[in-house]
């Protein structure tokens, strides 16, 4: 019989195998158990039933029921509690555990076991009635919510009645027999909606939750949330049964959230919120403003309620142990769940917290310094995509602030934008290209969309370790929470605070280091990549094989790379030279000329803007390689449309404008992005690529003289597909590459190769090597052609491509490697076999996406290319590439 169902505290550990079967909460839950730390007995479910589940039309294995019922047996003899039993009842608890961490996105229920019968067991043997109805009308409402699918405001709405008719303000306030009275009004409201009674048989409740947490793995808001972190669908989540341990038991008993070090900010120092008398749903739901755990932290906040440390002295000083105790067993900062029950200590949960980029690199490298992990492991730690926190502007410190609040700093950065009040029209006005701050009294799993969508989020409830934080911490959005004094009117579409009311469009800016709010939009600062970054880069290039080049042509992109420790170019995309305003009329005059003549007259006056241009970009790059595509894309994008724009041209080239209107039209083209570009231009009008060569070589040698570092510039052909284009091309390259150093007096070394980005010169790769001296691996084009698919019009669809499993990425964010990977992988073996020394690089836009970057490595490349911006990202995910490559 297949092991289904594993107890915590048996021979687990936290191998990847046992997270594969376990989920990350079981298999820490198992081995927190095994170590001898207090956690409540339980099982997991593993993984294998739900890939089962999906694949068998929603039916568990045959000896699953058998082997719960086991489990709960195991519960039942540890505890000394009874499942169902109306004197002594066990209560459990139901929840989600993938394999990586997705927080708040799938279900969880509380308080299991619960019915007419065993809540009055509860009430007696704790000796608190209070605490027995308020935990019954907790689990109606939640399992209400996430088993039988029912609206939850009907709930919560029938809670605030409840309040204001007894004159209550706060829901400790609620005496046992209000709660009781609630239950009731709970059971009428599922009867309404449901149309049967609530349900009282435990082990219908049992089973209910476990399915209710297997489906949740197909929620949307998890859907969204494996796509945006590339979790595989085909992963799946385990399902843990716990007992219950409870923090609502009165004053002795309290629940929190903890980190070991600040997951904003990385200081070595405890950083967490906890709850007198509260359930873990109270903290991380939002529900209520928690209390600070430390005595450091109440008093640097100024705030009034006693800290954990001074309100619970014992359990304080236990808990403390046992975060320095997980700390050097998993060498990781810890995210812990935990709970007191009437002074007794209990352990729900530890994982490797997710944290801030800047915590990241803050914590990789103290605790490499530490001797905790080393220098490798450190480098290994920080995840690349998560640098693109750091490479942003701040706000300026000098810029005067309108502040019109302050709320909670729980996730670092700074961002402005307009006012939504929702997680659908964020969406909708980010992908019009509006920055959006989403606003919400508190978030929820359902808002993922909105809030990776929204530029920030501010929420009037919560704290540093609720839904909203954790995630936005994730995303590496900038986050206030808790913004006490801001009231909410979605109804209306207005917050108002501190008297001042802004509608939805309004902007606002967050700083969610310092926890303000202003009103309008505050300038930002460049960042500075010293300290910690600094550090960790160097680790990483002394790890990486390969270099990183990028992808710029401009001098103010140039040097943002150069900051950023760029080895040089990996593509200069000519054409975008060519849209500035003061040469349009000449390249539109070039295009639309009838005969080379015309075509020469016109390229003569283009002939020193292009060298300027590639003057001033090798001067910033500093003798490093500089790879310059020649003219690619169709003429079509150059046209003129307008009236006007043909009366300029025409001017210009001395011709009617009824025949340049002829020509254009003789210039359409049905597929032009599979027409007259790339080389084919060059091959019908050699002219251009001449011109283009002659600048090249020219600003080379000039730069040459005047600064004494020779640049190396690498001539690109776009758009090869037989090696006979490659020879007419490099043949005209070669020719003014003679002629320039013949009038210069001098020469330069100079490279002649391609860009691989259609299928059948993957395929002629060793026939092309005897002329090309490198090879670009265009990636976008390259998947493309090899997908069939338009990356400008595939939007429509890919999502749903994603989520059905038809493709595990986007492919034009991180690389088809099954497909695409083949024809790179066969490029680069037969371009090697013909020319041993070739130079391989990639240069589309995956060259800054950490999955494609490992893939290169695999192959051998020896380099990538990354807009500006993702330089550092390419330079960690190569390194990690090469640490984790056999060697």
């Amino acid at each position: 019989m297949t092991q289904l169902v594993h107890l915590f505290g048996g021979d687990a550990t936290t191998t990847e195998r046992s997270k594969e079967l376990l989920g990350g909460k079981g298999s820490n839950l198992a081995e927190m158990a095994s170590i001898g730390l207090p956690v409540p007995p339980g099982f997991t479910v593993t993984t294998e039933v739900c890939t089962a589940f999906y694949a068998n039309g929603r039916q568990y294995p045959a000896e699953l029921a058998q082997q719960v019922a086991a489990g709960v047996a195991h519960i039942e003899r540890t505890t000394g509690r009874t499942f169902g039993d109306a004197a002594n009842p066990l209560l459990v608890s139901v929840r989600s555990g993938a394999r990586a961490s997705m927080p708040g996105m799938m279900d969880t229920v509380l308080n299991l076991g619960l019915n007419d019968e065993t809540v009055v067991g509860l009430a007696a043997g704790s000796g608190d009635p209070r605490f027995a109805w308020d935990s019954y009308r907790r689990f109606i409402q939640m399992y209400s919510d996430v088993v039988l699918a029912l609206d939850h405001h009907d709930f919560e709405e029938a809670l605030e009645i409840a309040k204001e008719d007894r004159g209550y303000y706060l829901d400790t306030e609620m005496l046992a027999e209000d709660w009781q009275a609630l239950v009731g009004e709970y059971k009428t409201i599922v009867e309404k909606q449901w149309g049967r009674p609530f349900p009282q048989d435990v082990q219908e409740q049992l089973w209910g939750a476990v399915g209710a947490v297997f489906e949740s793995w197909e929620s949307e808001r998890a859907k969204v949330y494996r796509r945006l972190n590339a979790i595989p669908a085909e992963w799946g989540t385990a399902v843990n049964v716990q007992a219950m341990v409870f923090g609502n038991m009165g004053d002795t008993s309290a629940t929190g959230v903890a980190f070991t070090r600040n997951p904003a900010t990385g200081e070595r120092a405890y950083y967490g919120e906890w709850l007198v008398n509260a359930q873990g749903e109270d903290v991380v739901a939002g529900i209520r403003t928690p209390q600070y755990l430390t005595k450091a932290a109440r008093e640097e906040a100024n705030a009034k309620p006693l800290s954990m440390e001074e309100a619970m002295p014992e359990a304080y000083a236990e808990l403390a142990a046992v975060f320095d105790r997980l700390e050097q067993h998993y060498r990781d900062m810890q995210d812990i769940e935990f709970t007191v029950e009437r002074g007794k200590l209990w352990m729900l949960q530890t994982r490797s917290g997710k944290r801030t980029a800047k915590a990241a690199l803050k914590m990789a490298v103290e605790m490499a310094a530490e001797g905790l992990i080393s220098e490798a492991e450190a480098v290994a730690r920080v995840d690349p995509a998560a640098l693109d926190q750091l490479l942003h502007p701040t706000l300026d410190p000098s810029a005067p602030r309108d502040v019109i609040t302050k709320g909670l700093p729980a996730s670092p950065g700074a961002a402005s934008g307009a006012i939504v009040f929702d997680a659908d029209t964020a969406e909708k006005r980010a992908a019009a290209g509006d920055d959006v701050i989403l606003v919400r009294i508190e978030t929820s799993p359902e808002d993922i969309h909105g809030m990776h969508a929204a530029r920030g989020i501010l929420t009037a409830r919560g704290g540093m370790t609720s839904h909203a934080a954790v995630v936005a911490r994730g995303m590496g959005r900038p986050c206030v929470s808790g913004a006490g004094s801001l009231s909410i009117d979605n109804a209306a579409r207005v917050m108002r605070v501190a008297g001042r009311e802004l509608r939805e469009g309004d902007l606002i800016t967050l700083d969610g280091t310092s926890g303000e709010v202003m009103a309008g939009k505050v300038p930002t600062v460049e960042p500075e990549l010293v300290g910690d970054f600094g550090t960790l880069m160097v680790w990483a290039d002394a790890a990486r094989r390969m270099k990183v080049r990028t992808n710029a042509e401009t001098p103010e992109d140039c040097r943002v790379a150069r900051q950023f420790g760029a080895e040089g170019i990996g593509l200069c995309r000519t054409e975008h030279m060519f849209f500035d305003a003061s040469r349009i009329t000449a390249v539109r005059q070039m295009i639309l000329a009838e005969n080379e003549a015309g075509r020469r007259a016109a390229l003569d006056k283009l002939l020193p803007e292009q060298r300027s241009d590639f003057a001033e970009i090798f001067a910033i790059m500093a003798g490093l390689p500089v790879t310059i595509r020649l003219l690619d894309p169709p003429l079509h994008e150059f046209l003129p449309h307008r009236e006007e724009d043909f009366a300029e041209v025409a001017e210009a080239a001395g011709v009617d404008i009824a025949t340049l209107k002829r020509r254009a039209g003789e210039l359409h083209e049905f597929n032009p992005m599979l027409g007259h570009r790339g080389c084919r231009l060059g091959v019908t009008f050699p002219e251009i690529y001449e011109m283009q060569a002659r600048a090249i070589f020219e600003a080379a040698c000039d730069v040459a003289a005047s600064s004494g570092e020779a640049p190396i510039p690498e001539v690109m052909i776009p758009l090869v597909a037989t090696k006979r284009e490659l020879d007419l091309m490099k043949a005209v390259v070669d020719a003014a590459a003679k002629a320039v150093f013949a009038e210069k007096g001098r020469t330069l070394d100079y490279l002649v190769g391609t860009m691989i980005e259609l299928p059948r010169a993957a395929l002629m790769a060793g026939e092309i090597a005897h002329s090309g001296e490198f090879f670009s691996f265009g990636t976008n084009d390259l998947t493309q052609t090899t997908i069939g698919i338009s990356r400008d019009d595939a939007g429509r669809f890919l999502t749903t491509y994603v989520d059905k499993g038809i493709f595990a990425a986007d492919p034009f964010v991180s690389l088809d490697v099954e497909g695409v990977g083949q024809l790179i992988s066969l490029a680069a073996e037969r371009g090697r076999v013909t020319r041993p020394d070739i130079k391989l690089g990639i240069c589309g836009e995956h060259g800054g996406d950490p999955a494609s970057i490992a893939f290169c490595e695999g192959v051998g490349l020896d380099y990538v290319s990354a807009s500006p911006y993702r330089v550092p990202i390419a330079r960690l995910a190569a390194a990690q590439a090469a640490l984790r490559r056999p060697s």
